[in-house]
């Protein structure tokens, strides 16, 4: 049986949402321990060379689609944010351990809840002040913790610790050390959870040690490669 599950998310990513609803569910029902990680998306696209969803105008037209149908068929309110994308970077300073405390749970729920569930701008530092007031917590004690050049720090290197763990997307779960990404995989959490996951690790070391064949031609910008 796990132990341990780590969270990563980015309020960038609405899928980070719909995960965020049900990766509490499923660890208080099994009394498992949730580590939850503020990162910058941002961040890990720029490691790994990646374009997020929302710079590539069809994906980001289907990702709509795509949620708004998720949300319909399991009942989950959505709206989206006002603007997106947004910069999310006082919104997850403002949701870091060193910075909530105990509170973290609370106001993860309560940005994810206006943003994504009722439509404000998580960009904005006066809407996100009244997210949090409207769940009863002291957004200028909070805002100003997260603003302190401690906060800055401890997300940069949050999200530089993902990194080197291999977290290469949000929303992103640990269970001990096996990764899962993406919202649509609490199946195969839970499975994980209960010491049943499927996975045959010696069929994927094989698999991983295969030769490439080919590789995609770099272009670079401006020019023909």
């Amino acid at each position: 049986m796990a132990s341990r599950v780590d969270f990563y998310f980015d309020y960038i990513s609405g899928y980070a949402y719909f995960a965020w609803l049900r990766i509490q569910e499923i660890c208080d029902r099994r009394g498992v321990a949730l580590d939850i990680h503020p990162v910058l998306f941002a961040g890990l696209l720029e490691r790994w060379g990646q374009l997020g969803p929302a710079e590539i105008p069809p994906k980001r037209e289907w990702a709509y689609k795509d949620a708004f149908r998720h949300a319909r068929l399991h009942g989950i309110e959505l709206s989206c944010p006002k603007v997106h994308p947004f910069n999310p970077l006082l919104a997850l300073r403002l949701s870091l351990p060193e910075v909530a405390g105990a509170a973290q749970r609370r106001v993860v729920s309560a940005i994810f809840r206006a943003g994504w569930g009722q439509g404000i701008d998580l960009g904005s530092p006066e809407e996100l002040a009244g997210a949090l007031d409207r769940e009863g917590l002291d957004s200028a004690a909070l805002i100003q913790q997260a603003s302190a050049p401690a906060a800055k720090e401890a997300l940069r290197q949050g999200t530089e610790r993902a990194v080197g763990r291999g977290v290469f997307g949000v929303p992103t779960t640990f269970v001990d050390d096996e990764l899962f990404w993406g919202s649509d995989r609490m199946e195969y959490i839970e499975l994980a959870l209960d010491g049943r996951d499927p996975l045959d690790h010696a069929r994927v070391r094989e698999a991983l040690a295969r030769p490439r064949g080919a590789d995609r031609r770099k272009v670079r910008p401006g020019g023909d490669g």
